[in-house]
């Protein structure tokens, strides 16, 4: 079976994405957050990582582009929805954690530089702090 060109660029966006989930992982371990889970499979999609720090449990989506601009762009209203459905099953799960109050975070993580992480990017009830960078 022959696979297309598409192919092996999507399998190396893939690894690209990873690769920066792992380094957000660890970057926000030193700013004093416990990452819980690394790319959680729900019915309704992953998450890239859940973190709490203090009372917050955030559910946090990275996006990795070339720039910060084109990162903060990346995720989309359909992506959004997902995250929130997700994070819902989530909890469902881990109902040890109900005490903790939820927010949703974008981490933008651009080559050579530090990650830019966007505490409360949007939320669940369709406020979009995201329209207001």
């Amino acid at each position: 079976m022959t696979r297309g060109p598409g192919t092996a660029k999507r399998r190396a966006s893939a690894r690209r994405g990873r690769r920066a989930e792992t380094l957000v992982a660890v970057w926000l371990s030193l700013q004093g957050w416990h990452v819980l889970d690394r790319r959680a499979r729900t019915g309704a999609g992953e998450i890239d990582l859940v973190a709490r720090r203090g009372r917050v449990l955030a559910f946090i989506e990275v996006k990795t582009r070339r720039t910060t601009e084109e990162a903060r762009l990346a995720l989309s209203p359909r992506q959004r929805g997902r995250l929130l459905r997700a994070a819902g099953l989530w909890r469902a799960r881990h109902r040890h954690y109900d005490a903790l109050q939820p927010r949703f975070d974008l981490v933008l993580a651009v080559p050579w530089r530090l990650p830019v992480h966007l505490p409360g990017a949007f939320e669940a009830e369709g406020r979009d702090a995201l329209t207001l960078l």
